[in-house]
C-alpha cells in the first residue's frame, strides 16, 4: 500500500486508454500460461481493482489503479508468477483500502487468491502485538507456513513502491526505505531473487543517502570510462580463447552497484579508490547435452588459466557447494596484462536464471514445497519465541535468513550452512542441540579453538563435549543464530534463580560476614557487612535489613589473588599444586612479573566459599619462599 489521495471524478487529463494499455500488457505476458476460465478471471480481477479504486490518486495525481497494474505486472513478467498471485497482485489494496471486504474476495475470486491477499493486507487492530509494522512482518512471514507466493506478492508491491518513493514525503521515504534495506532486500537474497534484492538496496540506499548515493553512481561511471578500453581487451582476449576452445559463452564486465560498494566501503573501512573488485567479468557458457556444467567450468578454467596467471586461493566454487538461496557459479581471480587481478564468474545460462528467478527458477511443486519447509520450521520456532518483543522477533528472524551465508564442514564432510559471524557454538546446535549443550572446545582446520571462536567459509570444524559443561548466559555473546540462541535461553531458563542477588560492589562469598537488604521487587541483596552501599542504605532505609543464610552450593565465584614471593625453581608449580590438585579448583589465568629476583604472580580461579578462599590462601602461605598473600578486591 502507499500513500493516496481521494479527489472527484472529474480528471484533468483522460487516463483511460493508458490504463487499458498498461493492464493488456499483464493480460498479454499471462494468456500463454493460462487457461480460458483464469484468463476470464485474471481479467475481472483488474475490472474490480479499477472500480474499487476509481476515486482514488496517487501523490503523482495519476490514478491509483496504475500502482496495481504495475504490482501485477511485476509478478507477471519479473517474477514469473502463477495467475492466483497476479490475481492478488490487482487486488493487494481493495480490502484495505476500499469497501470491498475479504468475503467478498472469498466468493467471488476462491480461497487461494482469498489467502493471498489476507496476507499481504495490513489487519487493523485496536492494539498491536508488537508495533503495526512488525505485526506486519510477522503476518507475512507466518504465511510461508503454507505458501511462499505471499512474499513474492509483497516483494513486487514493494518493489513498485520503492520504484515510485520520490512522490513521497522525506519521512515517509525514510520509512519505507528503511524497512526495504532491513527485511524487504534481505528476504529477496534469501529467496534468490539477485535482481529484486539489487534493486531494493539500491532503492533504499538512494533515498536514505541520496548525496552518498548520487556520489558512488558518478565514481562508478567514472570508473567505468577509465577501464572500458583495457577491460575490453581482456574479455575479448577471454572470447578469443573460449572461441578456440569451442566453448559458446557470453563475456561481459558487470560494474557492482552502489550499495554493494557501499556496504564493502563500510565494512572493510576502505574508500572507493582502494575498494578492491569494483566490477567483475561474467562469464555466461551455454549447457552442452550430455556435458555437466561443472565440466564446462573447469574446462572455461583450463583455458583461461594456461593464458592467465590465476590469483592462488582465488577461487570459491559454489557449483559443488552453492549458497543457501541456491546461488551457483565459479569464482576466481586472474592477472590481466595491464597489471590488476579481475574477478571472473563463469556460470551457466541456468545458473544465471536462477539467481533471477530464486526459489521459483525450478518450477516442481517439490522444489517450492522445499523452500517453504525449510522457512516454516524456522518460523514457527520464531513466533513461538515472539513474546520477548517486537524488535526480538525481528532480530531472530534477521539472523535465521538474512545474513550472508558461509559453508563449513564437519569432519566426514557434511556441510554445515551458517550466517556470517557464526561460531563454534552456532555450528554444534546446528548439528545437534546435545552437542551444543554440552560442547566444550573445538579443532578448527586441525587446530585447537575455543567454542567462541568466529568461523570462516570452508573451515573443518571438529566439536569435543565434556559432561559437566552446560550452558551459561555469556554464551548468548558469542552465538548468532536463532536456533543456538532459543537452545541456550531455555536451559538457562530452567535453572533455578538463586536465593539472593549479589551485591555487584562488594561481591561477597559464603562464608563471609553478610546481611541482606530487601529491594522494592521483594528481592534480597546479600552485602558484606562492611560495604559502603549498605551502610549507606541502612540508615536511609534501615527496615529493609534482613537476616539471611547465605550457604556454599555448587556456584564457583570468581576470585583473584597476589603473590608476593622469592622467585625459585618450581614455584608456579607449588602454586598450582596448592589450588588444582589439593582443592580440585580450576584456574583461570596466571601473570608472573619477576623484578630483581622478586615475584609478583597474580592467578585467578573460582571457589565455592570464603573458607575455601583462605584456605587455598594459607596453604599458598606456608610455601617456602612465600612473602604474602592477598586477595584483590
Amino acid at each position: 500500500m502507499e500513500d493516496k489521495t481521494l479527489q472527484p471524478q472529474q480528471e484533468a487529463k483522460d487516463y483511460s486508454k493508458e490504463i487499458e494499455s498498461r493492464a493488456q500488457e499483464v493480460f498479454d505476458t499471462m494468456r500463454p500460461r493460462v487457461s480460458d476460465e483464469d484468463y476470464r478471471r485474471l481479467v475481472d480481477s483488474f475490472e474490480v481493482a479499477r472500480e474499487a479504486h476509481s476515486s482514488q490518486k496517487r501523490k503523482t495525481g495519476e490514478p491509483y489503479i496504475f500502482h496495481p497494474i504495475a504490482v501485477a505486472t511485476i509478478a507477471a513478467k519479473e517474477l514469473n508468477l502463477d495467475v492466483d498471485s497476479v490475481i492478488a497482485a490487482f487486488l493487494h489494496d481493495v480490502v484495505e483500502d476500499t469497501d470491498w471486504t475479504m468475503d467478498q474476495i472469498l466468493r467471488r475470486f476462491g480461497n487461494d487468491v482469498a489467502f493471498l491477499v489476507r496476507v499481504v493486507t495490513k489487519q487493523k487492530k485496536d492494539k498491536y502485538e508488537m508495533s503495526k509494522q512488525l505485526d506486519n512482518f510477522k503476518q507475512m512471514l507466518n504465511s510461508v507456513q503454507y505458501d511462499i507466493r505471499a512474499l513474492l506478492v509483497k516483494l513486487a508491491d514493494r518493489l513498485h513502491n520503492m520504484r515510485t518513493l520520490s512522490s513521497m514525503r522525506p519521512d515517509k521515504q525514510m520509512k519505507i526505505a528503511g524497512e526495504t534495506d532491513y527485511f524487504y532486500a534481505p528476504l529477496a537474497t534469501r529467496l534468490g531473487l539477485y535482481n529484486v534484492k539489487t534493486e531494493l538496496e539500491n532503492l533504499s540506499l538512494k533515498f536514505r543517502c541520496p548525496h552518498e548515493y548520487a556520489e558512488l553512481c558518478t565514481r562508478i561511471e567514472k570508473d567505468q570510462k577509465s577501464n572500458e578500453a583495457r577491460l575490453k581487451i581482456f574479455t575479448d582476449e577471454i572470447s578469443s580463447i573460449l572461441k578456440r576452445g569451442k566453448i559458446q559463452a557470453r563475456v561481459f564486465v558487470e560494474y557492482r552497484r552502489p550499495y554493494s560498494l557501499w556496504r564493502k566501503m563500510n565494512k572493510y573501512g576502505d574508500d572507493f579508490d582502494h575498494l578492491k573488485y569494483r566490477h567483475f567479468v561474467e562469464i555466461v557458457f551455454k549447457e552442452e547435452q550430455g556435458v555437466t556444467e561443472k565440466t564446462t567450468a573447469l574446462k572455461i578454467y583450463s583455458l583461461l588459466t594456461d593464458r592467465f596467471k590465476e590469483k592462488p586461493g582465488g577461487i570459491s566454487n559454489y557449483i559443488d557447494t552453492p549458497k543457501e538461496n541456491g546461488y551457483q557459479s565459479f569464482h576466481l581471480k586472474l592477472l590481466a596484462d595491464f597489471g590488476r587481478w579481475q574477478e571472473v564468474h563463469i556460470s551457466s545460462e541456468r545458473m544465471v536464471t536462477n539467481s533471477q528467478y530464486g526459489c521459483l527458477s525450478e518450477r516442481s511443486e517439490g522444489n517450492i514445497r522445499r523452500w517453504i519447509n525449510k522457512f516454516r520450521a524456522n518460523l514457527r520456532e520464531i513466533s513461538k519465541n515472539a513474546s520477548e518483543g517486537g524488535s526480538s522477533f525481528i532480530e531472530n528472524v534477521v539472523a535465521s535468513f538474512y545474513n550472508d551465508d558461509i559453508m563449513t564442514f564437519s569432519p566426514q564432510g557434511k556441510p554445515v550452512v551458517l550466517p556470517q559471524k557464526s561460531t563454534v557454538l552456532d555450528f554444534a546446535y546446528e548439528i545437534h542441540s546435545k552437542l551444543g549443550e554440552k560442547a566444550k572446545y573445538a579443532r578448527i582446520n586441525g587446530r585447537l579453538a575455543s567454542i567462541k571462536t568466529v568461523l570462516h567459509r570452508g573451515d573443518i570444524v571438529e566439536v569435543f563435549t565434556d559432561s559437566e559443561s552446560h550452558p551459561v548466559a555469556e554464551w548468548l555473546d558469542s552465538t548468532v543464530t536463532f536456533k543456538a540462541r532459543k537452545a541456550i535461553r531455555q536451559y538457562i531458563s530452567k535453572i533455578p534463580l538463586p536465593q539472593y542477588d549479589r551485591c555487584p560492589i562488594c561481591m561477597p562469598m559464603p562464608g563471609e560476614e553478610v546481611i541482606g537488604f530487601k529491594n522494592s521487587g521483594g528481592r534480597v541483596m546479600v552485602h558484606k557487612r562492611d560495604c559502603p552501599e549498605v551502610i549507606k542504605m541502612s540508615s536511609q532505609l534501615g527496615d529493609n535489613i534482613v537476616s539471611v543464610d547465605f550457604k556454599a552450593d555448587d556456584t564457583l565465584y570468581p576470585v583473584e589473588i597476589e603473590v608476593i614471593c622469592v622467585d625459585r625453581p618450581h614455584m608456579v608449580i607449588d602454586l598450582v599444586d596448592c589450588i588444582s590438585n589439593s582443592l580440585h579448583l580450576s584456574i583461570g589465568s596466571i601473570n608472573t612479573t619477576t623484578v630483581d629476583s622478586i615475584a609478583t604472580i597474580l592467578i585467578t580461579f573460582a571457589v565455592h566459599s570464603y573458607s575455601e578462599l583462605h584456605m587455598v590462601m594459607e596453604q599458598i602461605s606456608n610455601l617456602p619462599d612465600i612473602d604474602s598473600v592477598r586477595e584483590i578486591i
